[in-house]
C-alpha cells in the first residue's frame, strides 16, 4: 500500500516539488534525468550506466507489472533516487514475485511519487540536467535552505569516473551458447556496467564471454588469448576514464577486433583521438530514433547516456593520433548527437545506444551480428592474435 509521508524533490536551481514518499526513507541525492520509456523499469532501476542519478518516469503509471527474478540486467538496483507520478496500487503480472515499493525499500532506495513528472522534465529540458535531492520521512522536514544546501553540495557528474562502482571484483566466464554450436573464442569484455542482457548476446554469438574488472591491464586481458574486445556501457564522465582509454588503444595497437556500445563508444572515440562533452539533459528511454547512415534505416533504440563523442556528422576524417579513417556510422535524428562510430582501416566500430534492448525496441540487435562477422574476417584474415 502507497504511504501519505511527505517527500520533496529539490533541484540545484531551488526548484521545488513536493509529493508523497515512495520506496526507503531518508534522503538520496544525485544527477536529476528523466527517462522517456513507458515499460522496461526494472530493467532500468538494474543498468549499472544509472548509477549516481536520479531517474525520474516520464511515464505517468509505474509499477504495474511488479518485480521479478528473471528480468534483472544486473546483482542489484544502482539508481540514486527514484521518482514517479503514480504508482500503481497492485501488481497484475504472473511472473511478479514482490511489488516496486518493496523491492526499492528492500534495497534501500529513496524515491517519491506525486508529482507532475513531465513538468519536471520540461525544467529539466530547458535548464539541463542538474544535482538533485529526494527528502523523505525525518529528512523531508529539514528546512529548504539547508536541503537546497545539501543539494549543491553533492557530487557532480562531469569529472566523475564510477566504473569502479558498479564493475565485477573478478573475471566471470559465461560458456558460448550459440544455437548453431559455433564457439568463436574467448571474448574479453570490460565491465564498466555491463547489462545481463548484453552478456547473453554476446555468447549466443559463440563467444566465449570473459567478464573483466574494469581496471584490468592490456596484460592480463592479452593472458586470456581473446579473439576480440568489448567495451561495455557504465555510468560517469568519459574524460574520466584516462586508465581504460590507454587499454582500448593497446587493444587497438593489438590488432584485435573491437565492438563498444555506449560508454564504451565515448572510450573508443577518446582511443582514437576524438573528444567528447555533456549533453544538455542526455538520451534516456526505449524509443530514440536513430539514423543508420550505411543503410539509410531509421531504427528505434535504447539509450542512457548523458556525454557524447565529438565529431563531423558528415565525411571521412583522419585519426588525429594515427589509426586511420573514421567516420560517424549513426546520427540521432532528435538532436544530430553522434550515435556510432565506424574506423574503416581497423577492425573497431561501437554504437552509443544499447543494441542489446532490454526492454525492447530490438531493431538494433543485429550489431551483435555484425560483430560476430567482424571476428570471422579476422580470423580468416589471420589478424587475431
Amino acid at each position: 500500500m502507497i504511504a501519505n509521508d511527505p517527500a520533496v524533490l529539490v533541484l540545484e536551481d531551488g526548484t521545488r516539488y513536493p509529493g508523497r514518499a515512495y520506496g526507503a526513507r531518508g534522503r538520496a541525492l544525485g544527477e536529476a534525468v528523466f527517462a522517456t520509456g513507458m515499460t522496461g523499469y526494472q530493467e532500468t532501476l538494474t543498468d549499472p550506466s544509472y548509477a549516481g542519478q536520479i531517474v525520474i518516469m516520464t511515464a505517468p503509471h509505474i509499477g504495474n507489472t511488479g518485480m521479478n527474478d528473471e528480468d534483472p540486467e544486473s546483482r542489484r538496483i544502482w539508481v540514486a533516487g527514484y521518482v514517479v507520478r503514480e504508482p500503481s496500487r497492485v501488481v497484475s503480472n504472473y511472473r511478479a514475485t514482490r511489488s516496486l515499493d518493496d523491492e526499492l525499500v528492500e534495497n534501500g532506495i529513496v524515491g517519491m511519487s506525486g508529482i507532475d513528472t513531465r513538468a519536471v522534465t520540461r525544467r529539466l529540458r530547458d535548464a539541463g540536467a542538474m544535482r538533485a535531492g529526494v527528502f523523505s520521512g525525518p529528512d523531508a522536514a529539514i528546512s529548504p535552505d539547508e536541503q537546497l544546501a545539501i543539494v549543491r553540495s553533492s557530487r557532480r557528474m562531469a569529472g566523475l569516473n564510477l566504473s569502479a562502482e558498479v564493475s565485477v571484483a573478478s573475471e566471470t566466464i559465461t560458456p558460448a551458447d550459440s544455437p548453431t554450436g559455433e564457439v568463436l573464442g574467448a571474448l574479453a569484455v570490460l565491465d564498466l556496467g555491463v547489462k545481463r542482457s548484453t552478456i547473453d548476446n554476446l555468447a549466443r554469438r559463440g563467444f566465449e564471454v570473459h567478464v573483466l574488472p574494469q581496471d584490468s591491464t592490456l596484460e592480463q586481458i592479452l593472458a586470456i588469448h581473446p579473439v576480440a574486445a568489448f567495451y561495455s556501457n557504465g555510468p560517469g564522465d568519459p574524460e574520466a576514464a584516462d586508465e581504460q582509454v590507454a587499454v582500448l588503444r593497446g587493444i587497438l595497437d593489438a590488432g584485435l577486433p573491437f565492438f563498444g556500445i555506449c560508454f564504451g563508444n565515448q572510450l573508443l572515440g577518446r582511443a582514437l583521438g576524438l573528444g567528447t562533452y555533456k549533453l544538455p539533459f542526455g538520451h534516456r528511454g526505449i524509443n530514440q530514433p536513430v539514423l543508420d547512415k550505411a543503410t539509410g534505416r531509421v531504427e528505434i533504440t535504447a539509450h542512457n547516456h548523458g556525454f557524447a563523442v565529438d565529431a563531423p556528422l558528415e565525411g571521412v576524417i583522419e585519426s588525429p593520433i594515427g589509426y586511420g579513417r573514421l567516420e560517424v556510422s549513426h546520427v540521432g535524428l532528435n538532436d544530430g548527437v553522434v550515435e556510432g562510430l565506424n574506423a574503416l582501416d581497423i577492425p573497431a566500430f561501437s554504437v552509443q545506444y544499447h543494441p542489446e534492448a532490454a526492454a525492447g525496441p530490438h531493431d538494433a540487435n543485429h550489431l551483435f551480428d555484425r560483430f560476430a562477422e567482424l571476428v570471422r574476417t579476422s580470423q580468416q584474415k589471420g589478424d587475431t592474435i
